[in-house]
């Protein structure tokens, strides 16, 4: 479901990009670089959302909720409150924390090709 949640939530980014572009008139764009397809890096922007499911998963039940209705689903911190039915500050403390958390994991890398060696 997580994977799901995050290819739809790539793809709504993409098209919003997308139509910033256009609306700047910057929508024209080679078609041989749309038309092709980059499996790899599909492949590693999997790993790294799975990665992050990981590390977001490890947090505290009260801060994973907390975390998932703000920066996943998109609500302001007042509706996050609202749903969680605490106040704002709260919600407030709750995401600071658990950015404090994550921060703690060492950054993320790319995978490297097994072919080259080389990380993107």
């Amino acid at each position: 479901m997580d994977r799901w949640l995050l290819s739809i939530l790539h793809s709504i980014w993409l098209n919003e990009v997308r139509s910033r572009r256009v609306r700047q008139g910057q929508g024209l764009v080679d078609a041989e670089s749309q038309l092709s397809f980059d499996g790899e890096h599909a492949a590693q922007t999997h790993v790294r959302a799975a990665q992050v499911i990981r590390r977001v998963d490890a947090l505290p039940e009260t801060q994973r909720e907390t975390v998932y209705l703000a920066y996943v689903e998109g609500l302001s911190y007042r509706e996050v409150a609202e749903v969680l039915q605490v106040p704002i500050g709260t919600v407030m403390s709750r995401l600071a924390a658990a950015r404090v958390k994550l921060a703690e994991y060492p950054p993320l890398h790319a995978v490297p090709n097994p072919f080259t060696g080389e990380r993107r």
